[in-house]
């Protein structure tokens, strides 16, 4: 594997003969990534560390935000989200930063001592709006720059369950009261995935509580998210992948046929409506050219000595693999 040297955070390249994803050496540890415009972005991550491109993901060099660096705490980034020249940057310890001008200067925001659990997402919805969501299920909406947040949800995922225990949900009774993921839809629906993985929860605009649902499954879940056409994709740890029927909220869902090598499939992202990619352990990287029934094994990481846990595409030209050890693939078509 290349090394870079953290003050250049070069392009590297790995030599290979399949040119759908280049190879990008950045920062040892897990990042999530945001882009602001079509050559603009971030990469966050442990240890208040900050990313930025200019150039759409073929370099990256580091940022620093000095109020983030006033205290003796080593800030772990979990979601950053741009609508415009207008940004938010989540993270634990509980921080929550603003900017307005693409990232140039940035603001931080106060926040509550009673927030429940920690910030774990956050979405950009409008001018001065944002969408923020912890890993008990609070959800919190802004419209003034974050000084007041109204909450969208009224009791947390823990309450809801302890509530309708009965209710026939496989699990329920030992639920830890966090998210292990969660994953939004671009009309603000969420999926969220209990800690233990023995079922999932699902939210849409206007509901007053996350509605849980048992598992499809035998095995656990391991990630959960949405298809480009608006269904749900499903996997379980082991490798297995699962597509809902039909494009809404349901619990009826059929297996997909991958290639996994028996490794763990971790992350899934749409490009379009027929084309995805899933990302996995040990350098897994699967292509599905009919929006999700049959999947083949891309080589493109074969090489690469990493887990690949996250996968997002920005359009249907950028698109980024992210994975340990500094891993990040860029897709150039």
């Amino acid at each position: 594997m290349c090394k870079c040297t953290l003050e250049l955070w070069k392009l590297c390249y790995l030599a290979s003969t399949h040119q759908r994803w280049r190879y990008v050496c950045i920062f040892p540890e897990k990042c999530v990534i945001q882009s602001v415009h079509i050559f603009l972005g971030f990469l966050l991550g442990t240890r208040q560390t900050i990313l930025e491109t200019k150039d759409g993901g073929s370099t990256w060099f580091p940022r620093s935000i000095p109020s983030a660096e006033d205290e003796d705490f080593n800030y772990r980034f979990n979601s950053v989200s741009f609508m415009g020249k207008e940004g938010w940057i989540i993270g634990k310890p509980a921080i929550l930063l603003h900017t307005s001008d693409a990232g140039e200067s940035w603001e931080r925001i106060p926040l509550s001592a009673q927030l429940p659990g920690n910030m774990v997402y956050i979405k950009a919805t409008g001018e001065q709006s944002a969408e923020m969501v912890t890993d008990e299920g609070a959800i919190y909406v802004t419209s003034n720059r974050g000084y007041n947040w109204k909450a969208a949800v009224q009791e947390t995922v823990s309450a809801t369950l302890n509530r309708t225990v009965s209710s026939g949900i496989s699990g329920a009774s030992y639920y830890t009261g966090t998210f292990n993921t969660v994953n939004r839809s671009p009309d603000g629906r969420y999926v969220a995935v209990s800690s233990r993985g023995n079922f999932y929860l699902t939210w849409e605009p206007g509901q007053p509580f996350w509605q849980p649902h048992n598992r499809a499954v035998a095995r656990r879940i391991q990630n959960m998210g949405w298809r480009a056409d608006g269904g749900l994709w499903l996997l379980v740890r082991g490798g297995g992948l699962f597509l809902s029927k039909g494009n809404g909220i349901t619990e009826d869902f059929e297996e997909a046929s991958v290639q996994s090598r028996g490794f763990g499939i971790l992350d899934v992202g749409y490009r379009s409506k027929d084309e995805a990619w899933a990302a996995g352990g040990s350098g897994v990287l699967l292509k599905t050219a009919n929006g999700g029934k049959t999947w083949v094994r891309d080589k493109a990481a074969d090489n690469i000595a990493a887990n690949l846990y996250s996968v997002k595409f920005l359009g249907d030209s950028r698109g980024f693999v992210l994975g340990n050890d500094g891993v990040l693939l860029r897709y150039v078509g």
